[in-house]
């Protein structure tokens, strides 16, 4: 069986993170529950340090690019779940979870992002994916991601990031894809 190479903490890495609420509950149907949730994101952001790259909010989840400073995407989206799921349930009359109810399911995939194309990709997948679910006919009109952001860089909801490592973390990536080479294609994590 293959190893899961998903959620690893890896400085100067971009993480592809999806997490979803229990039961695929619909909360970001809710307005105040996405702008809860990207208020958080947004401090988190200054206080931790991180990089926001894309974001989308789903109706039943969400799915972002980061690049935590220290490269703890485990712990930086384990405090972004537990701060926004504190704020959702006090604002309980909007939602549909009941007082001290489990707001999102406990595991959540944060991919590495290991070359240009597939930072890209994602970022071109986050700002397609309502037009994919049907939502809206074009990824300028959903509200709840960073399309306008990224695109118009007139940050409409957060700013995004559009350098996307951290100046002094280039010599660890480079680094990363050395080992990376020398463990003959595979993470160095799965050798």
């Amino acid at each position: 069986m293959a190893r899961k190479w998903s959620n690893v903490n890896l400085p100067g890495v971009l993480h592809f993170v999806t997490g979803n609420f229990l039961n695929r509950v619909p909360l970001f149907s809710d307005p105040a529950c996405c702008a809860a949730f990207l208020e958080i994101l947004s401090e988190l952001n200054q206080q931790w340090p991180s990089k926001l790259i894309a974001f989308v909010l789903m109706p039943d989840h969400f799915h972002l690019i980061s690049n935590p400073r220290d490269g703890r995407v485990k712990e930086f989206i384990g405090s972004l779940k537990s701060l926004t799921a504190r704020r959702i349930l006090t604002q309980r009359k909007a939602t549909r979870v009941r007082p001290g109810g489990q707001v999102w399911q406990e595991s959540f995939k944060a991919m590495p992002l290991w070359s240009g194309w597939m930072i890209w990709q994602k970022i071109n997948y986050i700002h397609a994916n309502p037009v994919k679910a049907g939502i809206v006919k074009s990824a300028k009109d959903y509200r709840w991601s960073s399309f306008h952001s990224y695109y118009s860089q007139a940050p409409e909801l957060i700013p995004v990031d559009l350098d996307w490592a951290w100046l002094d973390d280039v010599e660890k990536l480079s680094n990363a894809v050395r080992e990376l080479g020398k463990s003959g294609g595979k993470p160095p994590f799965l050798t």
